[in-house]
């Protein structure tokens, strides 16, 4: 595409008259009709009033090559809202558990406070790891290519954590028709993680 065919498209994109346009640049009309079928080019001192018209650089004037656009469309604060919101999960889980265990289940205060410890620790440690390492190569990396590795990851630790409190759980109290609702909670969590990729389009 010309010069002059560029002109042609940016003035109607911005919905200017040849009159409008020439009033704007300080030309006549002849000269936008001229430059708009190649019968002349622009003097070098309107490129920049031309550019400036149509919010464009001087290469997009001149080659036709559009800058490129980082992607910013997608970002990792809704995976740093997952991560944190699991990590403020477990830690009401084990507040639950002090609860459940010393007023249900009258278990022994030094495992109470064991357990309790272990699940502060595992939440503790999964925002460590993603404020020192994940979300580090997330800004590196191309969001909408790691949508699916990053859910899987998210649930791959997920599981982890569900089978260590559901084994904590049931081994202290021996209350094992209880403790399977672990699991329903789980597949809870991972059905909302799917469905939350899914309709961010990372499916």
């Amino acid at each position: 595409m010309t010069i002059g065919k560029r002109l042609l498209e940016y003035r109607r994109l911005n919905n200017l008259s040849q009159e409008e346009m020439a009033e704007k640049l300080e030309v006549t009309r002849q000269t936008i009709s001229k430059w708009e079928t190649d019968q002349s080019s622009p003097d070098f001192d309107k490129i920049a009033p031309l550019c400036e018209l149509f919010n464009i650089s001087a290469d997009e004037l001149i080659t036709g090559k559009k800058p490129e656009i980082p992607n910013t469309t997608r970002t990792n604060k809704p995976i740093k809202g997952i991560v944190v919101s699991i990590s403020v999960f477990i830690y009401f889980i084990s507040i639950i558990w002090i609860i459940l265990g010393s007023e249900v289940y009258n278990l022994n205060e030094g495992i109470l406070v064991s357990i309790f410890m272990f699940l502060c620790a595992i939440a503790t440690c999964i925002l460590i790891f993603y404020f020192t390492t994940y979300e580090k190569k997330e800004k590196n990396d191309n969001q909408a290519n790691n949508y699916n590795s990053i859910k899987k990851a998210i649930k791959n630790i997920l599981a982890l954590i569900t089978t260590a409190i559901y084994f904590l759980i049931s081994f202290s109290t021996m209350a094992w028709n209880f403790t399977w609702i672990i699991w329903l909670i789980y597949g809870a969590f991972t059905t909302i993680i799917d469905l939350w990729f899914d309709l961010r389009g990372g499916k």
